[in-house]
């Protein structure tokens, strides 16, 4: 628009020069030009300009004399710069929008233009409104009667007040969080940067704190994301509110914070920072008219030791914060050279144990539960094992929570849910005597939607029921179940099939969460047992767990029986099963089958 209205000014000026009325008639006295025509030409000339003028609604457009004062002042003018045509009339220039620090240089563009002809370049430049505010225009300058006595400035602005907001907000938006207003990870990074340089000149050091709130997910899933949005904002506030000028507050993802301390001298001061940040988590939140305590895990990165830039500080952080993550709510872990190493042994097991997945590396094993009392094989619980191609094989102590900490352990837990239901299927078939299958569950895996409709789909598809297949899980896994979960399990517990917890003892349940949960079995975890016949402590609790158990109506195991010490242990306390080295080691399906064999034919050869 701005350049339609330029080009039509341009043509005004390039017609030819209209000679002011004494000029003219000294020319009419010479006989040299006809008045009449010389009129003419001057009003429609003019009128065409004021047609330009008043045809530009939304760019104001003022006109000056050669003294700058006011001779022309449209209705976007009015709007611009809140003067009406009255009160603008006759003012200087200077007086009505040029801010004070720009006056004499206006005041001196204007007469080298009259004087030298010198033009005054079209620029973006902040004027002033009459409410004393800036307003930031597009100027472009026009001269009529230039050599003349009676030049005629005028000015054609266009304001650029939302251009200019739309630039902010872009900008704001590139740099800021739009939720807490603190710098985003990009912002960060420069920061960061810039406080590095300064700390290389200082010879100090900086400490980054990356903090990620505990569970936040569960906080969303159950107040709504509104109530999750105000929390962040309070905690934004809050890390906001003591922090030094020199201190660099960054929100880098949902819930997830950067705190940069730069400028520390005396490395003794590290810790009581670190205090600092988690003093922030100790005052509840509220939310929802309710009091909230919440807790976060922190990861901490040490410049220089820890990396020399800011992507190396910020990377090293969040590794550190991912290990205090996995160690628990509330924890803080220093970065230093041995995560590094694990996380990149984690990064490709990780590969290895996709790939393992593809050409079938991972089998299942297979240990038996066996009767207390009369030693005979009454169950099996199946236990995933990878066995590379090449190399060892890898402990399901490390690939399992490798694969739980992403989608693969769904793919996972499908394949072990369907091999152990052909494979109990397979032995049914071929005549072997056995009672179920118990397959392992992770929290992970009850948490997907229809996990339990798939689970009895694949246990009907291969014939099998409730006698055939059951299902474990720990106790932790149950404690952090939501009601669709629990529901499910019901179902399941009310058509027949046995669910054990696995590892009793271990997690953070009590014996009074056995009445909620819909179980049929407990398993007495290991270490209670491997220390019972030596530690008082462990004996009182595997005989209390024995005691309720059975009042409850629950099948009682006693894990990790390795000698016949423990195993009178069990017998003593009346455990219905016990599962261990003592009796068999996971094996194998070839071996199984053979176990069982040898089994039926030692019971053949007595009854006989």
């Amino acid at each position: 628009m701005l350049r339609r209205i330029l080009q039509k000014i341009s043509v005004i000026r390039r017609q030819p020069r209209l000679l002011p009325i004494r000029e003219a008639e000294r020319e009419e006295e010479a006989g040299s030009v006809c008045p009449d025509l010389l009129r003419h030409q001057f009003l429609v000339s003019e009128q065409r300009f004021r047609a330009l003028l008043e045809s530009l609604p939304r760019v104001a457009v003022q006109g000056y004399d050669r003294n700058r004062r006011v001779i022309y002042w449209n209705d976007a003018s009015t709007r611009l710069y809140g003067y009406t045509p009255e009160e603008a009339q006759g003012r200087l220039l200077e007086d009505l929008i040029i801010p004070a620090p720009l006056r004499e240089r206006v005041i001196q563009a204007h007469r080298d233009w009259i004087e030298q002809g010198n033009e005054i370049p079209a620029d973006e430049i902040e004027l002033r409104h009459s409410s004393g505010e800036l307003v930031p225009v597009f100027s472009h300058h026009v001269m009529l009667n230039e050599y003349t006595n009676e030049p005629l400035m005028f000015c054609v602005d266009v304001d650029l007040s939302v251009q200019k907001r739309a630039h902010r907000e872009l900008d704001f938006a590139n740099r800021y969080d739009r939720l807490t207003h603190l710098l985003n990870r990009h912002s960060l990074e420069e920061q960061l940067n810039l406080a590095l340089a300064e700390c290389r000149r200082q010879a100090s050091s900086l400490v980054l704190a990356h903090l990620d709130v505990d569970h936040f997910v569960e906080i969303n899933e159950a107040l709504g994301y509104d109530q999750g949005d105000l929390l962040l904002v309070d905690l934004a506030n809050r890390l906001n509110r003591d922090r030094r000028a020199t201190d660099i507050l960054s929100r880098v993802s949902g819930d997830e914070f950067i705190i940069a301390f730069p400028g520390i001298h005396d490395l003794d001061d590290i810790p009581r920072l670190v205090r600092k940040v988690e003093d922030v988590m100790r005052a509840p939140f509220v939310l929802e008219e309710r009091r909230c305590k919440l807790s976060a895990c922190l990861g901490i990165a040490i410049f220089p030791d820890n990396g020399e830039t800011a992507g190396e500080l910020i990377r090293n952080a969040d590794v550190a914060k991912n290990r205090a993550k996995l160690s628990g709510k509330g924890q803080v872990v220093y970065f230093n050279q041995q995560l590094h190493d694990e996380l990149l042994h984690q990064h490709r097991l990780s590969e290895r144990l996709e790939r393992a997945v593809e050409v079938g590396e991972l089998c299942l094993y297979y240990q038996p539960q066996v009767s207390a009392i009369s030693g005979r094989i009454e169950h099996l619980e199946a236990l995933l094992r990878w066995i590379p191609e090449e190399g060892l094989p890898v402990s399901p102590a490390e690939f399992i929570p490798l694969a739980e900490r992403s989608e693969l352990i769904h793919r996972i837990g499908d394949w072990v849910l369907e091999e152990a239901c052909w494979q109990r299927a397979e032995w049914r078939a071929s005549g072997v005597v056995l009672g179920r299958i118990d397959i392992n569950f992770s929290g992970r895996q009850i948490k997907r939607s229809g996990v339990f409709d798939h689970f009895e789909a694949c246990v009907e598809r291969y014939g099998l029921g409730p006698r055939d297949i059951g299902i474990e899980l720990t106790e932790n896994v149950l404690i952090e179940a939501d009601d669709g979960t629990l529901a499910g399990l019901r179902r399941l517990h009310d058509r027949g099939f046995r669910i054990a917890i696995d590892d009793f003892g271990t997690g953070y349940s009590s014996l009074s969460y056995l009445k909620l949960f819909p179980v049929t079995s407990l398993k007495i975890d290991r270490a209670f047992v491997r220390d019972a016949p030596k530690q008082p402590e462990d004996r009182a609790i595997m005989e209390a767990t024995v005691f309720i158990g059975h009042r409850l109506g629950l099948e009682v195991v006693a894990e990790g029986v390795e000698n016949r010490e423990q195993l009178e242990l069990a017998r003593e306390m009346r455990c219905d099963m016990v599962q261990g080295f003592y009796f068999f080691r996971p094996m194998a399906a070839p071996g199984i089958e053979r176990l069982l064999a040898d089994t039926v034919r030692d019971s053949r050869d007595l009854s006989g």
